[in-house]
């Protein structure tokens, strides 16, 4: 008797037989077994099995997925989303082994070239660095849905070219109405109100405020059934809660306020100081201590040249997007900020 130690993330909707079907095909086909037992510790989902692995050769199969997550995550630059992105990459290489590395995982089978994985919804920081990395993955396409075209949190399905020939349904909407016309709601309340369900945060996208009426909310597909028939009350406000298609998703686009700039170069401290109005010397502060992220990753070199389309977002401060840049006839840079408010 033996027991093989998996990620706990990789058994969520699969029978222990189910894992080690999808993780180590080889293991099943060459030889009988069957798993008598299975259990949760800590990280871990406990395999127990009546035959010794290492007549498989598979006794480091928990080592070779995390050497090939290891391999695929150099050179990510965001340090603060590392850990997000890694569960994430390990999580697509025992769904879809065949996309592994490690000739110990390496599967090809017709049948792994139909899953498509969907992940939970994700920050804008650890979408795109996970996207970054998953590409490196031949063959692989990633799709990124959050419901609406300006969605900040969205999920990401990753499967092969020919599983993802359409964009994944895999976000519900749902709308939240009851009477705020004198007790009015932040996007606080309603964020607490989903979460005191016991509904975890990652479980749930954007929440599109609707004023008065209340709001419209992203969920997992799988979830919106519990939150229509548990989700009572918003603060002091009784509520009802309703799906509703995703093209009936009420959003306006977010409050900005332009202005231009004259800078002698298109360093980031300089730019990003103009843009939030503040000091050059408390923006170069800001960005040594890893408080400014450029396109969503942490950037902590104040000489980090900005582009037309870049999105700086600065902790405590907001976001500002860089618009058209054009040269001026002294040779210096006239920089439209939009700053979003």
């Amino acid at each position: 008797m033996c027991a093989l130690r998996v990620p706990a993330m990789a058994a969520t909707g699969f029978a222990a037989q189910s894992i080690l079907r999808r993780v180590v095909p080889s293991f099943l086909s060459t030889r009988p077994t069957r798993v008598v037992g299975d259990f949760f510790s800590g990280t871990n989902l406990i395999l127990r099995t009546p035959l010794h692995p290492s007549a498989f050769g598979i006794c480091s199969l928990p080592q070779a997925i995390k050497g090939d997550a290891d391999i695929l995550l150099k050179g990510v630059g965001d340090k603060n989303t590392i850990e997000d992105v890694k569960r994430i990459v390990e999580l697509v290489l025992i769904h879809l082994p065949d996309q592994s590395l490690s000739s110990q995982l390496t599967a090809k089978r017709a049948s792994l070239r139909r899953e498509v994985l969907h992940t939970d919804f994700l920050t804008p920081p650890v979408l795109k660095e996970s996207m970054l990395v998953l590409e490196r993955l031949a063959d692989l396409k990633t799709v990124a849905q959050g419901g609406y075209p300006e969605a900040e949190r969205c999920r990401l399905s990753v499967g092969h070219a020919e599983a993802l020939t359409s964009d994944p349904d895999n976000v519900a909407a749902l709308s939240i109405s009851g009477n705020f016309s004198f007790q009015p709601c932040s996007h606080g309340d309603f964020l607490g109100a989903i979460l005191g369900t016991g509904i975890a945060r990652n479980k749930l996208g954007d929440i599109l405020l609707q004023g008065e009426k209340g709001a419209h909310v992203l969920v997992v597909p799988e979830l919106s059934d519990f939150l229509v028939s548990a989700l009572d009350k918003v603060g002091n406000v009784s509520v009802s809660c309703k799906k509703i298609p995703l093209l009936a998703l009420e959003y306006e686009p977010p409050s900005t306020k332009s202005s231009k700039s004259i800078e002698a170069s298109l360093r980031l401290d300089a730019v990003a100081s103009a843009g939030f109005k503040v000091s050059r010397t408390k923006m170069a502060s800001l960005i040594s201590n890893g408080d400014v992220r450029v396109n969503w990753s942490t950037v902590t070199k104040s000489n980090t040249t900005i582009k037309t389309g870049d999105m700086i977002s600065v902790s405590g401060e907001g976001r500002l997007k860089i618009g058209e840049i054009s040269s001026t006839r002294k040779g210096k840079f006239a920089v439209e900020l939009i700053r979003y408010l």
